[in-house]
């Protein structure tokens, strides 16, 4: 898979896209990951990026002529099943759409920053719009990060167990991940509880089936 992200501020996505699964999955060559940065793609001598809105209001806007011209530079070396826009407007993101954007061979994530980017962009280019949650972010860059992640670890491959992505919670049909526990089997009083040591994988099944659906019941409550 291959995912290009178009930044304003591409340091944002430096650390996190080269620690951990991230950077397990682009060794193995399983994942291709370009960062672009937006200013790469301005011209005059500040090389600028946004600028004040029209119609007055605060804060400043991503220029178009950037973004049309990294796009454009992009779709003309591959094709792409989707270009992504990370903004709180977007359709939310879940474990379902994850799953089926895994299966992708190309994505173009674009990020937001100040104010917002101009919306020809968005009316030229775009063909989902995506949010990681209800709440405003300083920028895209960090929706993009919770993005990658996701979708980095169900590609085959990724993960040392396979079976790790399939039954992690919203996976399952308890919607949670049972509650975990591992050695000492007792420390500073508190036990593990014994069904998990009892040897019987059936069984063990059926509990951690049914802590995991009382626990998705408890938080939905809360909700």
């Amino acid at each position: 898979m291959r995912i290009d992200v178009i930044a304003a501020v591409p340091g944002i996505l430096n650390a996190p896209l080269n620690e951990s699964i991230i950077k397990r999955a682009c060794e193995k060559k399983l994942l291709t990951l370009k960062v672009h940065s937006l200013r790469d793609y301005s011209t005059g001598k500040y090389r600028q990026i946004d600028d004040k809105p029209f119609g007055g209001g605060g804060g400043m806007v991503l220029k178009p002529e950037p973004f049309f011209k990294c796009i454009e530079h992009l779709l003309s070396e591959r094709d792409y099943e989707e270009i992504i826009f990370l903004t709180p407007q977007g359709k939310k993101f879940n474990q379902k759409s994850a799953n089926k954007l895994s299966l992708l061979n190309n994505v173009m994530l674009i990020c937001g920053h100040y104010k917002g980017i101009d919306q020809r962009v968005i009316d030229t280019f775009v063909t989902k719009e995506i949010s990681i949650g209800d709440y405003v972010l300083t920028g895209g860059e960090t929706a993009a990060i919770v993005f990658i992640d996701a979708i980095t670890r169900l590609l085959p491959g990724v993960l040392g167990d396979s079976e790790s992505a399939l039954t992690d919670s919203f996976q399952t049909d308890s919607g949670f991940d049972a509650p975990q526990y591992t050695r000492p089997s007792e420390f500073r009083g508190m036990k593990v509880p014994e069904i998990l040591l009892s040897g019987d994988h059936r069984k063990v099944s059926e509990w951690k089936l049914e802590t995991g659906k009382a626990k998705f019941k408890k938080i939905k409550k809360k909700k």
